[in-house]
């Protein structure tokens, strides 16, 4: 497919996981791919790499006019970049919930708010954000996760009505545990990893995690030019997780 073709995609989060399968699918396409990540890491198929924590408004605001100084547009911004957090109300502190309430939520309205300006421009102007289906399903240990994620919905559908008007599409993708860097970390952590691995597994219908590449896939549609009549939309890709109740 070659729907990206002449189009500029920013993905935040991209030298990892789903960001990575996100740069790799949308160069597939067409797409002059910049990331912003934490990790400085060059990802393959990228165009520009910079190393910027998204929790820092002046390394936003300058990443971003960096790429619109480098290739003259930028058209398609994936606000995917985001950090974990385990346990119940309880489990965090103030301070652990202001820094992943400001890397999760705010971090996604800085990128955007920093590329506004250039996506007033764009014939094709797309923002993907990355949320979860625990904004939607109640998950064990996951509280201050899943207000992040929550928020990242509700922020996602506010900006599409918001610019709905200027022509700029925003919609959400929700993946269900996916086989990722940090997926992985949690169950290394974990008392028994295989018994915590089958638990993850188990929970969604498919029996088995989404993988990186599936919800990019997922991105790569909502970003689209071909899915021009889709904003304030939520997919979900979880293997079934939210929409199924199978016998047991």
């Amino acid at each position: 497919m070659n729907d990206y073709d002449g189009l500029v995609a920013l993905v935040t989060g991209g030298a990892s996981g789903i960001g990575a399968a996100v740069v790799q699918v949308l160069a597939s396409r067409g797409a002059t791919v910049a990331v912003l990540d934490r990790d400085a890491a060059d990802p393959a198929h990228a165009a520009l790499s910079i190393a910027c924590d998204i929790s820092d408004p002046a390394a936003v605001d300058a990443a971003v006019a960096a790429v619109g100084e480098r290739f003259g547009r930028l058209d398609v911004v994936v606000n995917n970049a985001g950090i974990g957090a385990e346990g119940d109300v309880a489990a965090n502190d103030d301070d652990e919930w202001h820094r992943v309430l400001d890397v999760n939520v705010v971090g996604m309205a800085r990128v955007t708010r920093a590329a506004l300006p250039h996506l007033r421009r764009s014939p094709a102007a797309s923002v993907v954000c990355t949320s979860s289906v625990v904004a939607v399903l109640g998950v064990p240990n996951r509280a201050l996760y899943a207000a992040t994620k929550g928020a990242v919905l509700a922020l996602a559908l506010a900006m599409a009505a918001d610019h709905v008007r200027e022509g700029i599409r925003v919609n959400a993708v929700l993946p269900g545990t996916a086989d990722t860097p940090w997926v992985e970390r949690l169950l290394e952590s974990a008392a028994d990893p295989e018994i915590a691995r089958a638990q993850l597994r188990d929970r969604q219908p498919l029996g088995r995690l989404v993988s990186p590449d599936e919800v990019a896939q997922a991105i790569a549609y909502l970003g689209s030019p071909l899915s021009g009549s889709t904003t304030g939309t939520a997919l979900t890709v979880d293997g079934g997780m939210t929409g199924l109740r199978l016998p047991t």
